[in-house]
């Protein structure tokens, strides 16, 4: 059984940093493209925020995250990771980690398992 567990939510003030990490076990981590979505107090959808592929090779970004978000992972560790930099009010939300046993991508119905969400809240 893959399991998914996030880790590094929390209250920051906006203009900091907070790196949040997600550990998978049960599963071929290595063969996962991982990505993390976001869903805000009251959002319908949980909106695509960065996928890396599980070559570990390509990376992307929403436009409202480039430039200040990174994704990276560990293989040896089963872990991803996001650094997220020069936070803004409107990134506060549950970030979620997500598994796609193939290339990934921006949808979220396309990944197979899902942590179960960390809260970040940015203030002012």
């Amino acid at each position: 059984q893959v399991q998914l567990v996030e880790f590094g939510g929390g209250l920051v003030q906006a203009g900091k940093s907070l790196t949040l990490s997600c550990t998978v076990s049960g599963g071929a981590f290595s063969g996962y493209s991982m990505a993390w979505f976001r869903q805000a107090s009251g959002g319908e959808d949980r909106s695509f925020v960065s996928l890396i592929a599980w070559t570990g090779g390509n990376t992307y970004y929403a436009d409202s995250v480039k430039g200040r978000f990174t994704i990276s992972r560990d293989n040896a560790k089963n872990t991803v990771y996001l650094q997220m930099n020069s936070l803004r009010l409107e990134d506060t939300a549950v970030y979620y980690c997500a598994a796609d046993f193939g290339p990934g991508s921006y949808y979220d119905y396309d990944y197979d398992y899902w942590g179960q969400g960390t809260q970040v809240t940015v203030s002012s």
